[in-house]
């Protein structure tokens, strides 16, 4: 296809062709000359007397303005590093240098101490022992706190027994359980999957191997257990068995694992509703609720399963797996297992655990700074260390307020939720309940999820979120080598590569991004060798922790602590957000490039019509870009002590993450509404997954559905464009 690349005309619009609609619109417009005045040599005099002495006087002003509120000087740049409050200055590098001095590995050792345990479960004794301790330390640091209650449906393990599967005649039972998983007890043919990813499903149809009626046996990791399930559904699967292989993870062969298959996130029997109390709700239940058994079982249960599977071989580009004296083989017709699922749906009482310390000028925005309180076993990494590092975080702010004389502009929010394991659901509940407000008072939030693994450094957020990141690595001080930054050590040149991901239904901050529109960022210090061995497991402990961190746990902690905090004070501290709205541009300008060199290619092979036309997308992409550029130039030409105007600078930054939910989908169908990161129908991975089945071959070109999604697509990015553009007068609507 490259011949037919280098004939486009379009692939990526420049700024100056996508804005040929706005140039043509100012050479339609002459300049105003007046035909009746010539000045006259006495004229021009008093006019230069005239600007001269105004020139004068005003500088004089400036000057004694300047002199009693600054330092140095008049002028604050775009982002400012100092506070300016009742004529005090509180400068940035002071602030940063109290937060690394308070937040101490010590305080870190206690709290680690107070809120480790060996059994929190959602809805547990112990978990409302700790949620009672988190709520007292926050009252002790002097936080306005509340809590929020919800009754959520959840499943657990089956009651006085265990779930098993059956081969060959011999029976086992598997202590370990996947939440939400379908009922009942189905019998066909073992088919090994390797990861269960879309891929591998492929790799069995290029040999003509059908999942169908099948169950599929599948390894842990890769992908999310709800997306193995889903993806083995789509194949007509009858069921699903997931067991850890020790290619991937090296613990014991009898270790159970535990988690849920919901594709989605809170409680999938009340979807787009908050699960209060004796709220009367619609008898619907999530599309992500799969319909088929999931299970997971122990290595060596799969050993023993996979030593007696014939058929195949796997094909060449799946890895090699660790089960000892086992030759991994795809199945046989005859190798027949039946799997045995009875969890128990049952309703737990939930609370969210809240406290928050009030902004001195716009108290009602706000930051969220979260972590999950609940685990499946001790959770150490899970929820223990997160919850840890936000009690510390709270008394380190607080007492910097107290203590110090800092006033934040804005508020910040700490949040201890619950039911985490099971797909964020207290945190997802809370966005439910709340939704109307939050999307337009919340304008980030920040996950302390698993923070720390490991000791490289990883992140996945917002792309309004990219420079702030970026500025805090270069601040922050790196646990191995404190001469040097977090941003030194980042390999290669472009530090986005080295360190960002993709952020995924998995992570807890994925509904704050996707379903409320609230810039997001979830970060992580993890292991080099790959994800976490333990999560999920009765392993999740302080002792494989330590081995995991070489032994420096407390620093690492220490300084995901320092990262977190940095970005929570510098969007309470700046007169503006440090949100980059023109960060976008560059996104959504790279998804209508590949659109139009998929559209273009299809065009030419007559797999679909001309009549198709790339020109309004591309125009709202333009559309969005000058918005961008023309917020940046009013804030860079903005008097920043006006605290009212400000505020409206702030409230279009706030919108952007907000306008770019589609608002053609229903929340409760379809809940992660971002047509650039979230999933479903409506996004614009969606539509180019179309048009890639088009060019595979796997699909026929749907013309009115293609036109829909590019409609949606189109109005939803020309939306956003006007709301950032401010004022109706302003807008730059050229569709």
């Amino acid at each position: 296809m490259e011949e037919n690349n280098s004939d486009m005309e379009l692939i990526v619009p420049s700024d100056t062709d996508a804005e040929d609609g706005l140039e043509e619109c100012v050479k339609n417009h002459q300049p105003y000359t007046s035909k009746s005045s010539h000045p006259t040599p006495r004229h021009i005099c008093i006019m230069a007397v005239t600007t001269l002495t105004t020139f004068a006087f005003g500088s004089l002003v400036g000057y004694l303005v300047c002199t009693k509120i600054y330092t140095t000087s008049c002028t604050e740049p775009e982002f400012s590093d100092s506070v300016v409050q009742r004529e005090t200055i509180f400068d940035w590098s002071n602030l940063t240098a109290l937060l690394r001095n308070k937040l101490t590995t010590d305080n870190i050792e206690n709290s680690l101490s107070e809120f480790s345990s060996d059994s929190h479960q959602a809805g547990s004794v112990g978990e409302d022992v700790i949620s009672e301790n988190i709520f007292r330390r926050f009252s002790e640091f002097g936080l306005s706190t509340w809590r929020d209650e919800f009754f959520v449906k959840v499943q657990d393990h089956p009651k006085g027994g265990t779930n098993g599967v059956t081969f060959y005649g011999t029976k086992f039972d598997e202590s370990g359980y996947l939440a939400y998983s379908g009922n009942g007890s189905v019998e066909g043919a073992v088919l090994y999957c390797y990861y269960g990813q879309v891929s591998d499903f492929r790799n069995l149809q290029d040999l003509k191997v059908s999942p169908k009626g099948k169950i599929v046996l599948v390894r842990a990791g890769k992908i999310s257990f709800a997306e193995k399930v889903a993806n083995a559904a789509s194949v007509n699967a009858s069921a699903v068995l997931i067991y850890p292989d020790p290619a991937d993870y090296s613990f014991d062969e009898g270790t159970d694992l535990f988690g849920h298959v919901h594709l989605g996130c809170g409680d999938p029997y009340t979807p787009g509703f908050p699960s209060f109390n004796h709220i009367q709700f619609p008898a619907v239940k999530s599309s992500g609720l799969p319909s088929i058994p999931a299970q997971t079982i122990r290595a060596s249960t799969a050993a023993t399963i996979m030593g007696k599977m014939g058929g195949l071989d796997p094909p060449r580009g799946w890895g090699k797996g660790g089960l000892q004296n086992v030759t991994y083989k795809l199945g046989g017709d005859n190798d027949v297992a039946s799997v045995e699922v009875n969890n128990v749906l049952i309703e737990k009482r939930i609370h969210n655990v809240f406290g928050v310390i009030k902004g001195f000028i716009d108290a009602d925005r706000y930051v969220v700074i979260g972590a999950q309180r609940d685990a499946w076993g001790p959770g150490y990494a899970k929820s223990t260390v997160g919850t840890s590092l936000l009690v510390e975080l709270a008394r380190t702010i607080s007492d910097i307020i107290s203590t110090n004389g800092f006033k934040p502009r804005r508020s910040i929010v700490f949040a201890s939720w619950s039911a985490g394991e099971y797909g964020a659901v207290g945190a997802t509940e809370w966005l439910e309940g709340y939704l109307s407000s939050l999307n337009m008072k919340a304008f980030s939030y920040i996950s302390l999820d698993g923070v720390v693994t490991g000791s490289s450094f990883k992140a996945s957020a917002s792309p309004l979120m990219y420079d702030l990141i970026q500025s805090t690595l270069k601040e922050v001080s790196s646990p191995s080598d404190p001469s040097r930054t977090l941003y030194s050590q980042i390999a290669g040149t472009n530090w986005k590569s080295a360190v960002m991901e993709p952020m995924r239904m998995v992570d807890s901050a994925y509904p704050f991004q996707t379903f409320s529109g609230i810039p997001s960022v979830s970060f992580r210090f993890i292991s080099g060798t790959g994800e976490y061995p333990f999560f999920g497991t009765m392993l999740d402990t302080r002792k494989n922790l330590d081995v995991k961190t070489s032994q420096n746990l407390l620093v690492l902690v220490k300084t995901a602590g320092e990262v977190a905090g940095q970005m929570a004070l510098r969007l309470v501290h700046d007169h503006l957000l440090r949100l980059n709205v023109e960060n976008y541009s560059n996104i959504i300008r790279a998804q209508v490039a590949q659109i139009n060199k998929e559209v273009y290619s299809l065009q030419m092979s007559n797999r679909i019509p001309k009549t198709l036309e790339m020109q309004w997308l591309m125009s709202a992409m333009g559309s969005y870009s000058r918005a961008s550029r023309r917020l940046t130039m009013l804030i860079q030409n903005s008097d920043l002590q006006d605290s009212e105007q400000c505020r409206i600078i702030n409230d279009r930054i706030m919108g952007v993450e907000k306008d770019l939910l589609s608002p053609y989908v229903s929340p409760r169908e379809s809940p992660f509404r971002h047509i650039l990161l979230g999933s479903g129908s409506h996004t614009v991975g969606a539509l180019l997954s179309h048009l890639a089945a088009i060019k595979e071959g796997s699909a026929s070109a749907d013309i009115n559905l293609l036109k829909n999604q590019f409609a949606l697509t189109t109005w939803t990015i020309q939306s956003c464009a006007n709301a950032l553009a401010g004022n109706v007068w302003e807008m730059d609507n050229q569709i």
